[in-house]
C-alpha cells in the first residue's frame, strides 16, 4: 500500500516536471510537498527516490532533491535512441518468439484495448508499459532488455503525457496491433520498422506538445 501511494505521488510530480510546472534546477522540498499533498513525508521521500532512479530528479547529499528534466532537444534525442532500441527488440522477438512471450504480449495488448475503450490515458499508459516490456523480454537478449527498460523508465512521464493528445490512444492501439501482428508472423523487418515508427511518432507528437506549452506560457 505504501509503495502504491509513493507511485501515485511520483506520477503527479512527474507530470508537473513534464509539463514545465516544475523547472529544471528547481528544489523539491519533502516537507513542502507533503503539506501540499496532505500526506506524511515518507511517501514523498519514496516518490523522490523513484524519480531519482529514473533520472528525473537529482538527490543531493543534504537530502534535498533538484529537478533534472532534460531540455526539449535532449528529450528528442532520447526518443530517437528509444526508437532504435525498441526496433532491435521487435526484430529479435520476431525471430525468437516463445509461446509464453506470445501469451504475455497478447494479454497485455488486450488490456491496452480495455483502457483505450474506457478513454483512460493513465490506465492505458501502464498497460502500454507492460506491453512494451513483454516485447523487450521476448527479444531474448537480457542486456538489450535492461537498456530498453532503463530508457523507458527515463522517458516514462513524457510517454504518459503524450498519450493525452487527442485521438492518440486509438492510434497507439492500432500501432500496437500492427506491431504484434508482425512479430507473430515472424517478420523481423516489419516488426522493427513498425516499432521504430511507433516511438518516433511519440517523439514528434511530444515535440508538438512542448511547443504548444511553451507558446501558452509566453
Amino acid at each position: 500500500m505504501k509503495m502504491k501511494h509513493a507511485t501515485r505521488f511520483r506520477d503527479r510530480i512527474e507530470d508537473e516536471i513534464a509539463t514545465g510546472l516544475l523547472k529544471p534546477g528547481e528544489r523539491l522540498d519533502e516537507m513542502s510537498l507533503a503539506e501540499r499533498f496532505g500526506v506524511s513525508r515518507t511517501p514523498i521521500r519514496e516518490a523522490l527516490q523513484q524519480l531519482a532512479a529514473g533520472g528525473m530528479v537529482e538527490l543531493r547529499p543534504n537530502r534535498s532533491a533538484i529537478v533534472s528534466a532534460p531540455d526539449p532537444t535532449r528529450l528528442m534525442e532520447m526518443f530517437d535512441v528509444m526508437a532504435e532500441l525498441e526496433a532491435m527488440c521487435g526484430r529479435l522477438a520476431a525471430r525468437r518468439l516463445l509461446p509464453e512471450d506470445e501469451a504475455l504480449m497478447t494479454s497485455t495488448l488486450a488490456a491496452c484495448r480495455v483502457a483505450m475503450e474506457a478513454g483512460d490515458p493513465d490506465a492505458y499508459y501502464y498497460e502500454n508499459e507492460r506491453f512494451h516490456g513483454a516485447i523487450y523480454a521476448a527479444s531474448g537478449n537480457r542486456f538489450l532488455c535492461d537498456q530498453a527498460l532503463a530508457l523507458h523508465k527515463r522517458l516514462a512521464p513524457f510517454r504518459r503525457l503524450q498519450l493525452r493528445v487527442r485521438n492518440r490512444l486509438k492510434t497507439s492501439q492500432r500501432e500496437h496491433e500492427e506491431i504484434l501482428a508482425a512479430i507473430l508472423e515472424g517478420n523481423p523487418l516489419a516488426a522493427a520498422e513498425r516499432l521504430r515508427a511507433h516511438i518516433a511518432i511519440q517523439g514528434e507528437r511530444f515535440g508538438d506538445l512542448v511547443a504548444s506549452m511553451e507558446k501558452a506560457t509566453m
